[in-house]
């Protein structure tokens, strides 16, 4: 089983430091704008507080857990700290592959490798946490699995 690139975990641990700083920010508002007498002057800051130990733990674990694998016939992916969801993902099903690097990635150097199947709405999976010649790589191995699936399943 493969692993994410280890410096996803930045990525992640900094999105969920933002939302604990955000969650801190609107109790702040809060406090400071409606003033209930019932709420401490220290709630802003354990908002943070918990929130950050919260997404920082949470962030560890998912990187922990996450693991995916390119098999003969499939893809599987394995992930989900409260939920674990396990994911086989058939190449004959393989509409298309793509791969893309949001600013954030880009910044850390990581992109993700996103796979569009048919049949139900929303229909895709993807493998974030990459180094980028990886993603390229995963994209390239995918597509080529995919075509001679397809020509393997051709009615």
């Amino acid at each position: 089983m493969n692993r994410l690139h280890p410096r996803v975990r930045l990525l992640w641990v900094a999105r969920a430091l933002l939302t604990a700083a955000i969650l801190g920010g609107v109790a702040a508002g809060v406090q400071f704008t409606v003033a209930p007498p019932w709420l401490p002057g220290w709630t802003p800051a354990a908002v943070f507080a918990v929130m950050a130990a919260l997404g920082v733990t949470t962030s560890l674990l998912r990187y922990r857990i996450w693991r995916y694998e390119v098999r003969e016939d499939s893809l599987y992916l394995e992930r989900g700290v409260f939920t674990r969801v396990r994911t086989v993902v058939p190449f004959v099903r393989v509409q298309h592959v793509d791969t893309s690097r949001s600013p954030t990635e880009r910044v850390v150097g990581l992109a993700s490798t996103v796979v569009y199947t048919a049949g139900s709405r929303g229909a895709d999976v993807s493998v974030p946490g990459l180094a980028y010649d990886d993603a390229d790589g995963l994209r390239e191995r995918l597509k080529r699995l995919a075509i001679r699936s397809e020509g393997e399943d051709a009615v």
